[in-house]
């Protein structure tokens, strides 16, 4: 889409100078090279405007960023085990006594991307050390509140989606945040 907009902006503007260039070869009228400029700029704001509007209401691909994503069975942690951390969602997906949770990754304080410490048993922020348990609670640090929680999904065959849109903030940890599979 975005080389769409931009070859359609350079076609534009090569025809303006091509007038230009013309302009200056021949007598050409100052009425017709300002309506020309003008109806060429026009053009311009105009052909990006749809293709803003166009890349908009474009559709996310199904697995990115913003999208239900599915998770193998393979990747679903076993109860205790270290947290899958899923690349293209961006969240943690951890399996608890309670049920299975999906953290995002991105930490409360100042959004950096929150890591999994397999020796201290919890996350831990790079940047401003704040400390979160396997269920995102903080423990430590200058954090406002627990990480956030994405939406844990099944379908009618039972497999597992996290709905990386649907993003919920939380005060603090409760079993019903988690969810059992089916």
């Amino acid at each position: 889409m975005k080389t769409f907009i931009r070859t359609g902006s350079a076609l534009i503007v090569v025809f303006l100078l091509g007038r230009l260039r013309d302009s200056n070869r021949s007598r050409y009228p100052r009425r017709t090279f300002v309506r020309n400029m003008l109806l060429g700029g026009v053009s311009l704001v105009g052909l990006q405007s749809v293709g803003g509007a166009l890349a908009y209401a474009w559709p996310l691909k199904t697995g990115a960023f913003g999208t239900p994503i599915p998770v193998p069975d393979s990747s679903i942690p076993a109860v205790g085990d270290s947290p899958f951390r899923h690349q293209a969602g961006k969240f943690f997906l951890i399996n608890t006594e309670e049920g299975l949770l999906a953290l995002y990754w991105k930490c409360p304080h100042l959004g950096c991307t929150v890591p999994w410490i397999e020796a201290e048993d919890q996350f831990h922020c790079p940047c401003h050390s704040s400390l979160y348990n396997r269920h995102g609670v903080v423990v430590g640090g200058p954090a406002p509140r627990p990480m956030d929680l994405m939406a844990i999904e099944f379908d009618e065959t039972g497999a597992l989606f996290v709905n990386s849109g649907d993003i919920r903030e939380r005060s603090g940890f409760s079993p019903e945040q988690a969810t059992k599979r089916p």
